[in-house]
């Protein structure tokens, strides 16, 4: 018996969109969330990062149980934009955003679930394990919450991310490493008209480049895209300067430098040609993860999800998320579906079925011995 009650559980879920807490800006939320932990139960640390990443803290909270063995759980507290003044509308068993605004499941559904399993366990006296909970600013964007998170303070060697859509069963095993070039062609001023000769076109030293470019899907494993392009203020000038932002992804380490190779030699390659500059920033931003199917952790949440009669499936996917940063300092994390959907959109919705699920999923996790 679950004994998750699906009204508070909704109620705590609005009562979290509705605070405002668009990327940089968790300082409120992780305020509320730290005092509401604390009155679980939960040791709470509010754990500081750079200021220019938020005006809030990553939380670290802990709850000791009476079974052997402890999991980490983690969530991001930020949303994307636009996500001021969040009305959630419930419908037929759907909580969508009235419409000019995101809804924020992403990833308050999660928050909402751990700590929906957490009051059950504390009202019906289960045992359960060992629970620290991982909660992030500034995901969206960046995965910088989880990248300046102290590690120090985890006990557990596993971990399960509550951020991803499609059905309740959903394991994202694998996710690509991102790569972000920034590349600014310095040309040649020269009038348009009168002497266009004495000039060095940024615009189409860069044209060239991207023409000769591999990008958008390389193979199975591996994207790459040119996002944006900035530069010229006028008509009658050559170009002077244009910078390009780039990203490449894979989920194979190797193949993301090969690429990342590629598209810097391409930039300078072309510039050269044309006797024009090219200044290249090229960062990582986060690095890929693959794990095992036959992990112990990956077993283990599958056994779980079919518990409570869900069918467990894992999969990888094209976008990154705090697990990417959390495998890389060596926690090894799954991603785990809450039912969220059309995320990032101002039609972003989720079925009160689903956070009830997950919640029994979080529920039955810390339960087994």
């Amino acid at each position: 018996m679950s004994h998750i009650n699906p009204s508070r559980l909704v109620e705590h879920f609005i009562e979290l969109v509705k605070i405002d807490s668009e990327t940089g800006n968790e300082k409120q939320i992780s305020e509320h969330l730290a005092e509401q932990l604390g009155e679980l139960g939960f040791t709470v640390h509010k754990l500081p990062v750079p200021a220019h990443i938020s005006n809030g803290h990553n939380l670290y909270a802990k709850l000791e149980g009476s079974l052997a063995g402890s999991i980490a759980f983690s969530c991001h507290m930020d949303t994307v934009t636009p996500g001021i003044g969040i009305e959630p509308v419930i419908e037929d068993g759907i909580i969508r955003s009235k419409g000019e605004t995101i809804l924020g499941g992403d990833d308050k559904s999660g928050i909402a679930a751990i700590m929906e399993a957490v009051r059950v366990l504390k009202e019906h006296n289960q045992a359960h394990k060992t629970i620290e909970l991982a909660f992030t600013v500034h995901e969206e964007g960046g995965l910088f919450g989880s990248e300046h998170f102290d590690m120090s303070f985890i006990e557990s060697n596993h971990a399960i991310v509550l951020d991803t859509g499609g059905p309740i069963g959903t394991i994202v095993n694998a996710a690509p490493g991102q790569q972000k070039i920034v590349a600014k062609f310095i040309g040649r001023p020269a009038h348009a008209g009168l002497a266009p000769e004495e000039g060095i076109s940024a615009i189409q030293v860069a044209a060239e480049a991207i023409t000769q470019m591999k990008l958008l899907r390389i193979d199975e494993e591996t994207t790459a895209n040119i996002g944006i392009v900035e530069g010229g203020n006028a008509t009658n000038i050559v170009m002077p300067e244009l910078t390009v932002v780039a990203e490449a992804r894979s989920l194979n380490g190797d193949k993301l430098d090969a690429q990342v190779e590629h598209m810097i030699e391409t930039f300078q390659r072309a510039a050269d040609a044309h006797g024009a500059q090219v200044e290249i920033e090229s960062t990582r931003a986060y690095n890929a993860f693959v794990i095992d199917e036959a992990s112990p952790l990956i077993q283990s949440v599958k056994a779980s999800f079919d518990a409570i009669g869900e069918q467990p499936f894992t999969k990888g996917t094209g976008g990154g998320s705090d697990a990417n940063n959390f495998n890389a300092k060596g926690l090894t994390t799954v991603n785990i579906s809450t039912g969220m959907a059309k995320v990032h959109t101002t039609e972003e919705y989720i079925a009160i079925d689903d956070m009830v699920k997950v919640t029994e999923f979080v529920q039955h996790y810390v339960t087994q011995a």
